[in-house]
């Protein structure tokens, strides 16, 4: 009888087949190689620019020889999500970034997504934000749009870009919503290479963009950015990272021989350089005047990013339970930054300290997005961080007092993750069962990897981790369905779009249509979701409140965020599936002033329940 390793039980748990199916699939790709002992005779690549930290795992092919990243798929099973982007009408945006040989980095990050109610009619809306070329910068031929998508309220969605005026039409990489002036309507910061956009909304439709007034238009290269009131003073403040210092001038050479980058290889093949060997760019923070102007007080809070790592992603949430917003930044193959709010307009770098810059090899990783949930029903808040190819994505459990331990190789989800190039990620549940599940979407950035024998591909497949009562197991990605569907993905955000009940998610494709994953999960399981507004020492749209119901036995928490993933912004009102439970035991929200309220449960539950600070829910419409 052959005796396999715990990593080696791992893989197979990971592969969500039957056992048999498994074990044939893993005996094809790695033949009677122990993945415990491959993993730590893997050597990193010497001298590569490339941003995998780890060393060259094996591929990890399906019975038809593909690559898992692009198959492994399975013929039944259940079926989560279907692509409705098509019959939605998202399908006539298609994004742009660059040149399809994606030579240089500019060309790679790809951009996110947005949910946002901007018309204030009860119903999610989705802004797609899109790259652009070289050509459109130099001003040859028109930039490449963004898109707002009006939701209809019967399924589908209405272009109404150009009315609306956040075209933004500069090379485009994230937004974040947040009501930064308290009037009751959702504005948006779009992130970009060049000068940013702070959308301002004005209520009757058309946004204005006043960037420039407000102070912070900054310029180079933003990515991932945050809303999040830092300082309890009830105005949203601002956190925006930035990626690479990118010169146009100065095009870094793809490695062409007797430059200063002529390194830039990945597993031995010459590749796109960066971001090791470029230039970071500085973070900024900017404080809310509230006058409709900034102003950058990055140095003096201690955020100001002194190493200039490569941030891609950010979040502004309360990882040590004290009521104050920390900020959680993803750096690519630089330490994350975890700063926890001091109570006085500063911060602690407790990056190190806490467990969170690096992996659990004392590695730093290429970070892209950041996941946050109470996945163990601890009442606190775990974090899951996506990562390169060629690296497992950490999962760091959070073990209380800001500390955290990376947990993925103990909760048997490492192994399957590696051979994937993770993006936007979250945490939620999508059958209602009470439980945290786990999304991530993924795409490579070095469009040569299909000539290679790596067993990583361009276009890739979405990971669903199903939670059952906090163990994390693979969901099988059924062919034709949504778990199936291949693309070169990037940003992604969630939110029910149909006010079903269900949590739908959209994903932004690198130089293609988007992906709208509709919900189909059949169940019979209950939920209850709330829109809050917050008090006058409170900002209005809530962001930085924690809500926690307690039913079917348990306790959940829910955030109200605005940002993580990467790139991207999801739905700010807080969802819970209940299970079984037609009842709720208890209702409880710590407002971002720091009043906890205690709220009268409804009646009924499957309904959405808006929860004025100091007011009880009141069901809408």
């Amino acid at each position: 009888m052959v005796a396999f390793s715990p990593t080696f039980r791992k893989r197979l748990r990971c592969l969500a087949l039957p056992s048999w199916t498994a074990l044939s699939l893993l005996l094809l790709a790695l033949g009677s190689l122990d993945l415990g002992e491959a993993r730590a005779q893997s050597v990193p690549e010497g001298g590569q620019s490339g941003v995998n930290t780890g060393g060259a795992h094996p591929a990890v092919l399906d019975a038809q020889q593909r690559p898992i990243t692009a198959g492994g798929f399975v013929k039944t099973g259940p079926i989560v999500f279907e692509d409705v982007a098509a019959a939605a009408g998202l399908a006539t945006w298609t994004h742009k970034m660059g040149t399809p040989e994606k030579a240089v980095i500019l060309e790679t990050v790809g951009s996110g997504v947005a949910l946002l109610d901007y018309d204030n009619d009860g119903w999610l809306d989705i802004y797609l934000v899109n790259g652009s070329t070289f050509d459109a910068l130099a001003g040859k031929v028109s930039a490449p749009h963004a898109a707002l998508f009006h939701n209809n309220h019967d399924g589908t969605f209405t272009d109404v870009t150009a009315k609306a005026g956040v075209t933004n039409d500069r090379w485009g990489f994230g937004a974040v919503v947040g009501d930064f002036d308290n009037d009751g309507w959702p504005d948006l910061y779009v992130t970009n290479y060049g000068k940013n956009r702070l959308f301002h909304n004005n209520h009757d439709g058309p946004f204005t963009d006043i960037a420039e007034k407000a102070g912070v238009a900054l310029g180079g290269w933003s990515t991932g950015a945050t809303w999040g009131d830092y300082d309890g003073d009830g105005r949203l403040d601002l956190f925006v990272p930035g990626y690479v210092h990118f010169n146009m001038a100065d095009l870094p050479s793809g490695g062409a021989a007797g430059t200063a980058l002529d390194g830039c290889n990945f597993r031995g093949v010459r590749v796109m350089c960066g971001p090791r060997g470029l230039k970071g760019e500085a973070d900024h923070l900017f404080h809310n005047n509230g006058d409709g102007t900034f102003t950058d007080v990055s140095k003096k809070a201690g955020v100001d990013d002194a190493h200039v790592y490569y941030g891609l992603a950010s979040i502004f949430i309360d990882v040590n339970g004290d009521g104050k917003p920390d900020l959680l930044v993803a750096d690519d193959s630089t330490p994350n930054y975890l700063y926890l709010n001091k109570g006085d307009g500063t911060f602690e770098d407790a990056s190190f300290a806490s467990g969170y810059a690096l992996n659990e090899s004392g590695r730093e990783t290429a970070s892209m997005g950041i996941a946050t949930g109470d996945y163990r029903h601890s009442g606190l808040l775990d974090i899951y961080n996506t990562t390169f190819s060629d690296d497992y994505k950490p999962l760091y459990r959070n073990d209380g007092d800001a500390n955290f331990t990376d947990t993925s190789y103990q909760a048997g989800i490492a192994e399957c993750t590696v051979p994937f190039l993770g993006w936007g990620t979250a945490f939620f549940d999508y059958d209602n069962d009470g439980w945290l599940d786990l999304l991530e979407v993924n795409g490579h950035v070095y469009r040569g990897v299909d000539q290679q024998a790596w067993g990583t591909t361009w276009a890739q497949r979405p990971l669903l981790f199903h939670n059952v009562q906090g163990k994390l197991t693979l969901v099988p990605a059924v062919e034709g369905t949504g778990l199936a569907k291949i693309a070169a993905s990037r940003g992604m955000a969630f939110g029910d779009l149909f006010n079903d009940g269900k949590v739908d998610v959209v994903v932004n494709n690198m130089d293609a249509t988007p992906s709208l994953f509709r919900n189909v999960t059949k169940t019979d399981n209950h939920f209850i979701a709330f829109r809050l507004i917050g008090g006058p020492k409170s900002p209005r749209d809530a962001v930085g409140a924690s809500v926690s119901v307690t039913a079917n036995g348990f306790t959940q928490r829910a955030d109200v965020v605005a940002g993580g993933s990467f790139a991207s912004s999801p739905d700010q009102r807080p969802h819970f599936g209940l299970g079984s439970a037609s009842k709720i035991d208890r209702i409880e929200v710590r407002w971002p002033d720091g009043v906890k309220q205690e709220v009268a449960p409804p009646p009924t539950v499957d309904a959405f329940y808006t929860i004025t600070e100091g007011r009880p829910a009141q069901r809408m419409k």
